[in-house]
């Protein structure tokens, strides 16, 4: 089975580490697991969590605990994408609490959520927790820096019935908390083996000249042209600023941080995930659970406060087998962080500046989604029938609980929104525009 897991998410293998996990998973009841982001946690838990649960049994089975909406979203995007056959489904807050509830009415064999959310559900007794068995911590350590060890202790004592635990962590400075109740937890650390990975990672830096960082960014965005950058700022105030002065010049981008609501960020991730756009500001809000495909820089426009951090923002490129780029923006005033092991090599900018060209990609946004029973093959039949789009001219597709996303070519984009709009999907009528 596990091979058709990875086929149905376009996997060719397993890594070293995946391996490994399963293998202690078949035979340990606790299990700690300790390796750098971007290294494919996620597909181990799932796939060591998969063998334990049983067909057609009623209840949840397995809760998963992730330290953001983000993650939570994430993890569920990967077991939807596995198609196992057991219903998953996430909980987090900004999401509509009515449908967690509709949701639960059934519950999945699978849930994952946040802490605070799905204290609040058991407080309510929306779900039986005698029939979970099973219980993965994900990035449990974000979890309590976070401030949410008192949620997870409570959710805790009403597990009463866990035949498993197990933990990931990005990094090795970890303590169990005493609430766990691990006795003897069999630890796979990784942490160390991936650091060949830092040949895939090419740490460059940029001074810019006299105080304006802003001028030596939109040279860099030139230089990068079309490839996508994840840029990094420690405040959201520092993001906006930026995103409006990045208008100005002229270069299409989306910002995200914690003060969007949930619809907006969903909206902001399909466009970049999707290639609609290709550069993102963000705060340190993306620096974890976010698994975005082809980004091939990431640029520190104000560093990060610890190394850790600076570990999980360059943990967004360079993932699992593929290479990418990590960008110090300093001051000539400015020095590179003490815990860089060598120098970055320094970048050059262009004195000749063309704006980065437009993605060939626009998002089609439908006002339906897994709530109206709307799926990815639904949108494709739509854009092929009304909106007589050819199969090279749709990219991705995300389908959210309330909306779908679509890339589409950008040259047809509004014409085909014009054509759809008002059609309808499973006898329900969308709404169609572009983003």
């Amino acid at each position: 089975m596990i091979d058709q897991y990875l086929s149905n998410l376009g996997i060719s293998k397993l890594n070293e580490m995946q391996e490994a996990t399963i293998k202690a998973a078949g035979k340990e009841k606790e299990l700690i697991l300790l390796s750098p982001t971007g290294s494919g946690k996620t597909l181990a838990f799932l796939l060591s969590l998969l063998p334990r649960l049983v067909k057609d049994q009623q209840g949840m089975q397995a809760l998963i605990i992730a330290p953001s909406r983000e993650l939570a979203i994430q993890i569920e995007q990967v077991a939807r994408g596995m198609s196992t056959g057991f219903r998953v489904n996430s909980f987090y807050g900004g999401h509509s609490l009515r449908t967690e509830l509709n949701n639960l009415s059934n519950p999945p064999a699978i849930a994952i959520g946040t802490p605070g959310r799905l204290l609040d559900l058991i407080t309510k007794e929306a779900f039986d927790t005698k029939s979970i068995k099973h219980l993965i911590l994900d990035e449990f350590d974000k979890s309590l820096e976070m401030g949410f060890g008192g949620e997870m202790s409570s959710i805790l004592e009403h597990l009463t019935n866990l035949k498993t635990r197990f933990l990931t962590s990005a990094t090795q400075a970890v303590k169990i908390p005493s609430f766990l109740k691990m006795s003897a937890p069999y630890t796979l650390d990784f942490t160390t083996r991936y650091e060949n990975k830092e040949s895939k990672l090419d740490q460059k830096m940029v001074v810019a000249e006299g105080n304006d960082k802003l001028d030596a960014l939109f040279k860099l965005l030139c230089l990068l042209g079309s490839k996508k950058s994840l840029i990094f700022c420690n405040h959201r105030e520092a993001v906006d600023r930026i995103g409006e002065l990045l208008s100005v010049k002229g270069v299409e981008h989306r910002t995200y941080h914690g003060k969007l609501e949930q619809d907006a960020r969903e909206k902001v991730l399909a466009q970049f995930r999707n290639g609609s756009v290709n550069v993102l500001l963000a705060t340190d809000l993306a620096a974890r659970g976010l698994d975005i495909a082809e980004i091939e820089n990431v640029i520190h426009y104000q560093l990060p406060q610890t190394q850790e951090a600076f570990i999980h923002r360059n943990g967004r490129t360079a993932r699992m087998n593929a290479s990418g780029s990590s960008y110090l923006l300093l001051l000539q005033s400015e020095k590179p962080p003490k815990y860089l092991t060598k120098k970055p090599q320094l970048v050059t900018l262009p004195e000749t500046l063309l704006t980065p060209p437009a993605p060939a990609w626009s998002t089609l946004e439908f006002s339906a989604g897994k709530k109206d029973k709307i799926n990815k093959v639904d949108i494709v039949g739509l854009l092929f029938k009304k909106g007589l789009l050819e199969k090279g001219d749709i990219g991705l597709i995300d389908v959210t609980d309330k909306a779908a996303y679509a890339a589409v070519n950008r040259e047809k984009a509004v014409k085909t929104a014009m054509k759809v709009s008002g059609e309808k999907i499973k006898k329900i009528k969308v709404r169609v525009s572009v983003l």
